[in-house]
C-alpha cells in the first residue's frame, strides 16, 4: 500500500499535514487579527486623546498669557498713579488678547469681565487730570475690584482646563487598557487553542502511534497478531493498514514455511 503525500488526499480529505497546518494557521490568524485590532484601537484612541491633551495645554498657555498681560497692564496703571505720572493709558494689545481668548473655554464670560475692566481702566486719563477725584481711591475701589473679577475668571478657566486635562489623561489611561483587551483575549484564546491542539494531536496521532508501536513490538517478540484498529481518514490510518497487511502477509508466509518444513521432515 502506497502512502499518499501532500496536504489534501486525492479524494478530498485533509491529510495529517493539512490538519496540523490548518490548526496552526487558525491560531496564527486569530492572534494576528487581534493584534491588528489592538494596534488600530490604540492608535485611534491615542490620536484622539493626544489631540485633546494638546488643546488643553495650549489653552492653559494662552490663559496664563492673558493673565500676565492683564497683570502687567494693571501694574503699569498702579505705577503711574503712585508716581503721579500724567498721560494716556498704558499700551495694551487688544487684538492679541481677543485672539487668545477665543481659543480657550468660557471665552464669553472672560470677554465680559475683560470689557468691564478695560472700560473702567479707560477712565485713568480723566482721573489723573481731575482735581476732584482721588486716584488711589479710584484705583482700589473701582478698577481693582474689576481686575480681581477678571483674574478670578481667568483662574477659573485655568482650573477648568486643568480638570479637563486630568480627565483626558484618565481617559487616555482607560483607553490604553481598553485597547490591549483584544490582545489579552487573543493570547487567552491562542493558549486555549494551543491546549486544544495539544489534546487533538495526542488523541489522534500520539496515542495511536504508541498503540501501533506496542502492538508491533508484541508481534516481533511474541509473534502475536498485529491488531491495532482506529478511526481515521488520513495517512496514519493508511500506515496502520499497511502495517496490518504486512504483518498478516508475514504471518502467512511463516505458516507456509513451517508447513513446508513439516512436510519435508
Amino acid at each position: 500500500m502506497k502512502l499518499k503525500k501532500g496536504t489534501i488526499i486525492p479524494d478530498g480529505r485533509l491529510s495529517m499535514k493539512g490538519k496540523l497546518t490548518l490548526s496552526l494557521l487558525s491560531i496564527a490568524a486569530i492572534l494576528l487579527i487581534s493584534c491588528i485590532i489592538s494596534v488600530m484601537e490604540y492608535d485611534r484612541m491615542s490620536n484622539y486623546v493626544t489631540g485633546l491633551i494638546a488643546a488643553d495645554i495650549s489653552s492653559i498657555n494662552d490663559a496664563n498669557k492673558l493673565s500676565g498681560m492683564v497683570n502687567d497692564y494693571n501694574l503699569q496703571i498702579l505705577s503711574r498713579i503712585g508716581d503721579n505720572i500724567y498721560g494716556t493709558n498704558p499700551d495694551f494689545d487688544y487684538d492679541l488678547f481677543t485672539e487668545k481668548c477665543r481659543g480657550i473655554p468660557r471665552s464669553e464670560q472672560l470677554m465680559y469681565s475683560f470689557s468691564a475692566y478695560m472700560l473702567t481702566s479707560l477712565e485713568f486719563e480723566n482721573v489723573m487730570q481731575s482735581d476732584f477725584v482721588d486716584t488711589r481711591s479710584w484705583f482700589f475701589e473701582r478698577l481693582q475690584p474689576r481686575y480681581l473679577a477678571l483674574k478670578k475668571d481667568i483662574d477659573d478657566v485655568i482650573e477648568a482646563i486643568h480638570n479637563d486635562l486630568e480627565d483626558n489623561s484618565e481617559t487616555f489611561e482607560r483607553g490604553f487598557y481598553r485597547s490591549i483587551i483584544p490582545g489579552i483575549v487573543a493570547v487567552g484564546v491562542g493558549l486555549l487553542l494551543v491546549i486544544m491542539l495539544l489534546f487533538f494531536v495526542i488523541g489522534l496521532y500520539v496515542d495511536p502511534l504508541y498503540d501501533m508501536l506496542k502492538s508491533l513490538n508484541a508481534y516481533r517478540t511474541n509473534d502475536k497478531k498485529y491488531s491495532v484498529t482506529f478511526d481515521g481518514d488520513d495517512q496514519l490510518r493508511e500506515l496502520n493498514d499497511a502495517i496490518t497487511d504486512i504483518t498478516e502477509e508475514n504471518q502467512q508466509l511463516r505458516k507456509r514455511i513451517l508447513s513446508l518444513r513439516s512436510k519435508m521432515q
